[in-house]
């Protein structure tokens, strides 16, 4: 079946391209979450029509996204710090909203979760890179380091203690 995308739809295509999908998928994902719609005659002018307009909008969202990675450079590396024990563990892991919030307060830039990703999830002291995928086109690039705000001295009789407590 063909469809035409309304919105950018990871690894199938951008806005306004003419693709061709299975059947089910068309009719039970895409043109119920209203990511596409049939590839008719009469869409298919209609498509024509604003393609001129879908090409400013895409562009002027690329030059955004462009700015925006640029911001993102310039802060060089996000430094953060996190309760952790002796080994270095921290506690808790820090995940991609928190780092989305660090980044809106301290260098008012704001990014959504969705398209932040991570290698490893950050448990541990020690340095990490974060990728941000503004838009298919436009990734960058943060380096991460994360201190230990405070140690917690952790001894085999307290977590014995702790563990024969538990139990009780």
């Amino acid at each position: 079946m063909q469809v035409i995308l309304k919105k950018d739809v990871q690894n199938l295509g951008e806005t306004g391209d003419v693709i061709t999908v299975k059947d089910g998928y068309a009719r039970n994902f895409l043109v119920p979450k209203n990511l596409a719609e049939v590839a008719t005659e009469g869409a298919l002018k209609n498509r024509e029509k604003n393609l001129a307009r879908i090409r400013v909008k895409q562009e002027k969202l690329h030059q955004e996204a462009l700015a925006k990675a640029e911001l993102i450079e310039k802060i060089g590396t996000l430094e953060l710090s996190a309760k952790a024990g002796e080994s270095g563990k921290l506690f808790g892991t820090i995940t991609t909203k928190k780092l989305c919030e660090e980044i809106k307060d301290k260098h008012n830039i704001e990014i959504d979760k969705k398209t932040v990703s991570l290698n490893h999830p950050i448990n541990k002291i020690g340095d990490y890179v974060m990728l941000i995928k503004l838009t298919s086109k436009v990734k960058t690039e943060l380096n991460i380091s994360v201190t230990a705000s405070e140690i917690v001295k952790e001894s085999i009789e307290e977590v014995e203690e702790v563990e024969e407590s538990t139990e009780a």
